[in-house]
């Protein structure tokens, strides 16, 4: 049988090209995320539409729009859902601070950074201060996902055992 191209993909399916069988395997193994905590679930089940709105919002969304309006508040409160959830998920880094039955590590810095994006960008609107609004919304986002999204995805984590095994 011939084998496919190197270049052959699927989104979320991936050529097996060492069976030549034509199996698939997927991508995104989500057995980890499924096995998790239920404070990691709510906060995966969260993070990511929110990651996909705050997306839309800052590079296609109409600002200003009626639609902009629901989709923002939509994300904001993803966004503080998050926030609480990872608030109780356990630190396993080796520096940690244990609060109780909760171990915060440095990664849990972003709670707070986050809920001040939150409320910075509220203040900002109701002020009618659109500069302030965008500079905490790319901020919040940028912050709030892209930074701290990255940082999930370090060896031993849940985000890198479901892309890297």
């Amino acid at each position: 049988m011939k084998s496919p191209p190197d270049n052959v993909k699927v989104i979320l399916i991936e050529w097996e090209p060492h069976t030549f069988q034509g199996s698939y395997k997927p991508v995104v193994n989500l057995q980890p995320i499924l096995e998790a905590p239920l404070a990691i679930q709510l906060h995966f089940v969260t993070v990511v539409p929110a990651f996909f709105l705050g997306a839309w919002q800052l590079l296609v969304s109409h600002k200003g729009s009626a639609s902009h309006r629901v989709i923002g508040k939509i994300y904001l409160t993803l966004m503080s859902i998050t926030a609480m959830a990872a608030f109780f998920i356990p630190s396993f880094s080796g520096f940690s601070i244990d609060a109780g039955p909760i171990r915060l590590g440095l990664i849990h810095l972003f709670i707070p950074l986050t809920v001040h994006g939150i409320w910075r960008t509220r203040k900002a609107l109701r002020a009618g201060d659109i500069a302030a609004h965008k500079a905490s919304m790319r901020g919040l986002y940028v912050g709030g996902l892209i930074i701290a999204g990255a940082l999930t995805f370090a060896p031993g984590r849940i985000m890198y055992r479901m892309f890297f095994g």
